[in-house]
């Protein structure tokens, strides 16, 4: 907390450096306390800051520097709307960016569409914060939930019968899901995905981000005794979901999660250790994992001092995926977007820097995460949703991430199913 505090203040000060001169103030909105903060949102957070810092020490853009104004949602709906309020009509900042949770940026997208500002989403992946909205001013590069969702049905289809010896049509499949717009959204993809391919779809649960007891749902879960559960949640409500399972003697071949929580392994082994061994997250890549050879000139380079400087705050070894998702989203619209929206349409108001994102047209591996950028126009049921963006699939084990999916990026042969003296086997 005392270096959040610190970092806080520093990005005031900061504030007050740069407004001798020209500058772009920007209301950056994560959840840095509460159950989120740990979820990933102080994660995002951290890479965000990083791209804004290493922005400015190399002398802003097209001779403006980057005036962050931090906002803590304390990973609370209503708080993340009063935060937005104050930015845009208080703060006078230029433009909104960051939001870890999807049931916070539904609302503050809205906001800030009615209203004419630009808002830059860098983590939340609800796929409802753009379909059929039409939305003007607000962009995302980040994958959408139905990606995820996606994502982990294909590669279970891929692996049904070489890993598990059962046809696509005769895997029982499990999805649970906290019930927000996040784990709606991935548990749809799950359910369209799984069944478009025969899967059997035995239980589609959600329940409460904040439920104290998941007992019930365990319950279901042991009666109809699916060969791998799709789950999507934060990290209170997986800790929860994973110590009761263990508790009743739920088993099961594979535990797939879908990013937030399961993207904060490291907190999951200091709890479970190696009971939390060989679980998968669908996410994007942690851009660490890349072959940088497969990448744009230069990006491996800004990938390691990524790296250097996450390793540096936390001093830890595993970096989490909400890092590389964190930062490269703020690095597209600081390198790609507003040098574009300055030069060519003339400043960073709103309409500039609308039409600079719609111009954008990054070629795949022009980004740390691997995928390339550009937006759905205006009029298509996801405007404003980067439709070159992919999420891979990982494996953890121990201290080590694992790209297991798609074929073509992969790092190691997925271990499926969990073998015999796992603490979750049902070998």
């Amino acid at each position: 907390m005392k270096k959040l505090i610190a970092a806080l203040a520093l990005g005031c000060a900061t504030g007050t450096v740069l407004a001798q001169g020209k500058e772009i103030k920007i209301g950056v909105v994560y959840d840095l306390t509460g159950p989120l903060a740990a979820g990933g949102s102080y994660a995002g957070y951290l890479g965000t800051k990083y791209a804004i810092d290493m922005i400015n020490e190399r002398g802003g853009v097209e001779g403006y520097k980057i005036r962050p104004i931090y906002a803590d949602a304390q990973s609370k709906p209503e708080v993340a709307i009063n935060e937005t309020t104050r930015l845009l009509e208080q703060e006078k900042v230029d433009m909104l960016m960051g939001v870890f949770s999807s049931a916070h940026c539904v609302p503050m997208s809205q906001k800030a569409d009615q209203a004419k500002r630009f808002m830059w989403a860098n983590i939340c992946v609800a796929s409802s914060v753009f379909k059929d909205k039409n939305l003007k001013y607000v962009f995302r590069a980040q994958v959408h939930s139905d990606q995820h969702g996606w994502a982990s049905c294909n590669f279970l289809n891929d692996q049904a019968k070489a890993k598990l010896g059962k046809d696509p049509k005769d895997l029982k499949v499990a999805v649970i899901y906290e019930d927000g717009p996040y784990g709606a959204g991935v548990a749809s993809g799950n359910e369209a995905t799984c069944k478009g391919f025969g899967m059997q779809m035995v239980l589609k649960e959600g329940y409460a981000a904040t439920a104290p007891d998941l007992s019930p749902l365990i319950t279901k879960l042991k009666r109809a005794r699916p060969d791998v559960i799709l789950h999507t949640g934060y990290n209170p409500d997986i800790t929860l979901f994973l110590r009761q399972s263990k508790e009743q003697g739920l088993k099961w071949s594979a535990l797939i999660g879908h990013g937030a929580g399961y993207g904060q392994f490291d907190k999951l082994y200091a709890t479970f250790k190696e009971d939390a061994n060989l679980i998968y997250n669908v996410d994007p890549v942690a851009a660490q994992l890349l072959d940088p050879k497969t990448l744009a000139a230069g990006m491996g380079d800004v990938t390691k001092e990524m790296v250097r400087r996450y390793k540096a705050d936390v001093k830890g070894d595993e970096v989490p995926p909400h890092v590389s998702m964190g930062f490269n989203q703020a690095w597209i619209f600081f390198t790609d977007v507003l040098p574009r929206s300055i030069k060519k349409h003339g400043g960073i108001d709103s309409e500039a820097l609308r039409k600079a994102a719609l111009e954008t047209d990054i070629p795949v591996g022009g980004t740390i995460q691997g995928y390339g950028v550009k937006f759905f126009p205006p009029g298509h049921q996801m405007a404003g949703q980067n439709e070159r963006s992919t999420p891979v699939v990982m494996q953890y084990s121990g201290n080590d991430t694992f790209i297991v999916w798609p074929s073509a990026l992969k790092t190691r042969d997925a271990v499926l199913p969990l073998p015999k003296g796992h603490a979750y086997s049902n070998q």
